[in-house]
């Protein structure tokens, strides 16, 4: 290395320990890194004062007494192995200590380096804040433990309170109107017990009375054909037709409705609601996955869908005629489900939101299915159930009797509920819960679900 003198200064800041003073070349930004070499020696200028650095000088003064004042070495002062100067700069790039040769000549010359105290400085300052946002942070907390939580605690007390009241009070309203229902019904149903058994009791002693007389008109005249002379025979023709008209008289026994129980007097909209809510509140209310469409019965006015669920009504130009089936509709837009339903409690949705014309319901197996005639349409017949939408207007349709509904808005699905012990077959809304209609109904054979369409589609939900 040349022995001329390459003249570059160290410029460090009078208020370096506060403001973090950084090396700085002449005639260079501030921010710039430390990058004129000296050959034999550094000319440092600290605090307007110039000092000479060796090989082996010693840090500058104002270094070791911004060092010292800040209380970073007790002691002996650790030296730069390299070079054996005090380490009183920091190099941001390697974050580590050096001393002003290593940031002049060394390995570290063309980084990013401050002085110690600077950098200790910064460190303190981070750590003062950190520390004041920790203790703001601990005041919040003791705040919301000491404030908040407990209000909370309190105010849960109260809620939990009015909460359990609440629930106490509708249980309690509850099972006041169940009493009184329960009570009722059971009236009801004694009462009608009472005139089925009055009826039986009168019908058993007319017809007692009635074979009683018809038994000893038959006696008598058996006796007189037997026991009577022929001579007297022929003259008692009057007599013996006066006591064939007294047994004609005698009417055919016949069972009639009045001898049984009316199984409207066990009837109750809030019984039948509330098991309603029950099932449909439960699990299975959206019935068994594998409900589908039967393909089979599925009328050349409709497509399927991929997954045997949804039914779409096809327009006269996309239509195709499927293969003959003696299962398929030919004629009605219907298709009826895939399983069958003779037990238990079965429960299944349908999606009517798009469509503003169609029927949803049951028929048995042996429902016509050919021809344009009633008994193949759903709801016209009586081996069909259905709940129809048509023209804005809902009703309940069987063996063409239509039972107009009440409906506050517009479902967009349609739930069925079909209880195979109580013969009960429930329509309703399954957002609202509300039921739209129920029937009772003596079912003779299994019953399959059966929807029709006439304006775009409707799907069976899972």
């Amino acid at each position: 290395m040349s022995k001329e003198l390459v003249t570059c200064e160290l410029i460090c800041s009078p208020t370096s320990s506060e403001q973090g003073g950084t090396l700085k070349s002449k005639g260079m930004d501030c921010e710039q890194p430390i990058f004129s070499v000296l050959s034999g020696g550094v000319k440092m200028e600290v605090g307007g004062k110039s000092c000479d650095g060796g090989g082996g000088g010693a840090a500058s003064p104002a270094a070791t007494i911004s060092d010292t004042e800040s209380g970073i070495f007790s002691g002996e002062c650790e030296l730069c192995v390299e070079h054996e100067s005090e380490l009183d700069w920091f190099c941001a790039t390697e974050q580590k200590l050096i001393c002003s040769h290593c940031a002049i000549v060394g390995s570290c010359h063309g980084h990013t380096v401050t002085p110690l105290a600077t950098r200790v400085t910064t460190v303190r300052n981070q750590l003062v804040d950190v520390c004041e946002k920790m203790q703001l942070k601990a005041l919040r907390i003791e705040r919301f433990i000491d404030q908040t939580l407990t209000t909370k605690e309190q105010k849960l007390q109260a809620a939990a309170r009015r909460a359990r009241e609440t629930v106490l009070a509708q249980v309690s309203a509850a099972r006041e109107a169940l009493e009184e229902e329960e009570q009722r019904l059971l009236e009801e149903v004694h009462r009608e017990e009472e005139r089925v058994e009055q009826c039986l009791l009168t019908q058993r002693a007319h017809w007692s009375q009635a074979l009683a007389s018809l038994s000893q008109t038959r006696s008598r005249l058996v006796h007189t054909l037997t026991h009577t002379p022929d001579a007297q025979l022929v003259t008692s023709v009057q007599d013996i037709a006066e006591r064939v008209e007294e047994a004609e008289g005698v009417g055919e026994p016949c069972d009639t409705e009045q001898l049984n129980l009316n199984p409207g007097c066990s009837d109750s909209k809030l019984l039948r609601g509330l098991w309603a809510t029950a099932v449909l509140l439960g699990p299975n209310a959206y019935g068994s996955p594998y409900l589908k469409f039967d393909e089979r019965t599925l009328s050349p006015l409709l497509s399927l869908s991929d997954d045997f669920c949804t039914l779409t009504f096809l327009y006269k130009k996309v239509r195709k005629s499927p293969p003959y089936d003696p299962a398929r509709f030919d004629c009605w837009p219907n298709a009826l489900g895939s399983l069958s339903m003779s037990s238990g409690t079965n429960s299944w949705v349908v999606d009517v939101g798009q469509s503003g014309a169609f029927k949803v319901g049951v028929c048995y197996a042996s429902l016509e299915r050919k021809g344009s005639g009633n008994e193949a349409r759903l709801g016209y017949n009586t081996q069909s159930w259905v709940l129809s939408h048509y023209d804005g207007d809902y009703s309940f349709v069987h063996a063409g009797k239509k039972v107009p509904l009440q409906v506050v808005r517009t479902p967009k699905k349609i739930g069925l509920l079909l209880d195979w012990p109580s013969q009960t077959l429930l329509f309703y809304e399954p957002d609202s819960g509300a039921v739209l209609y129920s029937v009772t109904q003596h079912f003779s054979a299994p019953l399959l679900p059966a929807c029709a369409v006439t304006d775009r589609s409707i799907t069976i939900l899972h």
